[in-house]
């Protein structure tokens, strides 16, 4: 396949998308931890806001909402910041418009994907754990949160996948990534298909990576299924 000079942009844009789909990944997690546990609150308020939360960021496009990120996100920040007199201009770059567009998408999945595997947890461990003088915080730390991975790892490695090729969707905005690079150098070259199949060929490869790395956590979160039962 002849890139014609131009396969350090798509190199470039690889690296761009890793680093997207990485900073989104570990936002989004944080966010479904959150949701999740504020869902199964006692306090209906919490209850509400995460169930509101997960319900309109699963029901609108991700493009809408990383456009709506990047063009209105910085309006949003100078209205807040006129709250404490701070009257410049606050722009936000494409990087972080993505990040918080994806995470937040992200987020809303997993707060699900949370959700069940904390579910699947027997109260009983809880009420052990409350005998033994443990606070809550440390009891879900300790001993409900390890378990709660070891059940969410499937669930988070498929919605890892769609997040990976979601990541070309921040191309519309401007940011160097993959898809942008790929377009950029058809545009250049009068060759789409020749990009494009690359770039087809990388996010194949990097999704093959992140389904190896899934796989690789899965056995490391149950070393039982290692060998196979005896």
């Amino acid at each position: 396949m002849d890139l014609q000079g131009f396969g350090h942009l798509l190199i470039s844009g690889t690296w761009v998308t890793a680093q997207l789909a990485l900073a989104s990944l570990a936002v989004g997690l944080v966010l479904g931890l959150l949701g999740a546990a504020a869902k199964l609150s006692p306090y209906r308020v919490l209850r509400m806001l995460a169930t509101t939360y997960t319900t309109v960021v699963r029901g609108i496009p991700e493009l809408l909402l990383v456009l709506t990120l990047y063009f209105g996100g910085s309006q949003l920040l100078m209205w807040m910041a006129g709250w404490f007199g701070y009257d410049e201009y606050i722009e936000i770059g494409p990087f972080v418009a993505g990040v918080a567009a994806l995470s937040i998408a992200f987020g809303a999945y997993a707060t699900e994907v949370f959700r069940m595997a904390m579910l699947a947890i027997p109260k009983g461990q809880w009420e052990s754990a409350y005998a033994f003088g443990m606070s809550p915080f440390k009891t879900f730390i300790r001993i409900i949160l390890p378990q709660v991975w070891r059940l969410a790892i499937p669930g988070l490695g498929n919605l890892f996948q769609v997040l990976l090729k979601d990541t070309a969707l921040v191309s519309v905005v401007g940011l160097n990534e993959l898809m942008r690079q790929a377009y950029v150098a058809s545009g250049s070259t009068k060759e789409p298909f020749t990009f494009y199949m690359a770039a087809a060929i990388i996010y194949l490869g990097l999704t093959v990576l992140a389904t190896l790395t899934t796989q690789y956590l899965e056995r490391a979160a149950n070393p039982a299924a290692k060998g196979g039962r005896a």
